[in-house]
């Protein structure tokens, strides 16, 4: 038997013009109907807390100088989330590549790092206190939206991480949960409820596994 290398040319299927395709139009949609209605999606009673051009003026210099600051130099960049109205506290390292949605909403305490990658989705209150360790790539969400609302509506609700807690890397924490004071959340955990004081926390959802012994 002949291979298809073998086949000349006339023995090949042509392969189908693009014009003799039948140009059927495009339904969207998959599966059943949306039980969610986007259209009526209303967030006309949530305040941001600052004005569109200020907050404009805020995404532009987070995009565009605060990623160019020295890596390991963290005042220029404690200094210019105090000017855009976040609290900060006295020896906080921020590394360039962290992320703050309203700066305005947030406090971070005496001598805490916040490392790569992080993202203060801050739509409500976002609060750290000292010596809070938030490790690279977590999230933390104040939004969220109700789920058996066929609009869609938009929830709020703040975050707490409480003195000397540590949130490991990859973390997300979500919406009105606090943190107790010197509890550990483990890597790739998810929080959606509150976890207690002096504890080390794990898992998606995360609960707490032991007490945090400390030397």
């Amino acid at each position: 038997m002949a291979s298809s290398s073998d086949r000349s040319p006339s023995d090949r299927s042509p392969l189908p013009d693009a014009k003799s395709i039948p140009d059927e139009p495009w339904q969207p949609g998959i599966g059943a109907p949306a039980r969610i209605d986007l259209r009526q999606y209303d967030q006309s009673w949530y305040s941001p807390g600052r004005s569109k051009p200020w907050i404009l003026l805020w995404w532009l210099v987070q995009a565009v100088v605060f990623p160019l600051t020295l890596h390991a130099h963290h005042a220029p960049r404690r200094l210019l989330l105090r000017w855009f109205g976040a609290r900060i506290g006295r020896g906080v390292a921020i590394r360039p590549s962290a992320r703050f949605h309203y700066p305005w909403k947030i406090e971070i305490g005496d001598y805490s790092w916040v490392g790569s990658g992080v993202e203060f989705y801050s739509l409500g209150p976002i609060r750290l206190g000292n010596h809070t360790v938030v490790s690279q790539n977590t999230y933390l969400c104040t939004g969220s939206h109700n789920p058996a609302d066929p609009a869609f509506g938009l929830q709020v609700a703040p975050i707490v991480l409480e003195n000397g807690a540590w949130i490991a890397a990859n973390c997300f924490i979500g919406p009105g949960v606090t943190v107790g004071a010197n509890s550990l959340v483990g890597a790739r955990s998810s929080v959606f409820t509150d976890l207690p004081a002096d504890s080390i926390c794990l898992g998606s959802p995360c609960k707490p596994r032991k007490p945090r012994v400390f030397n």
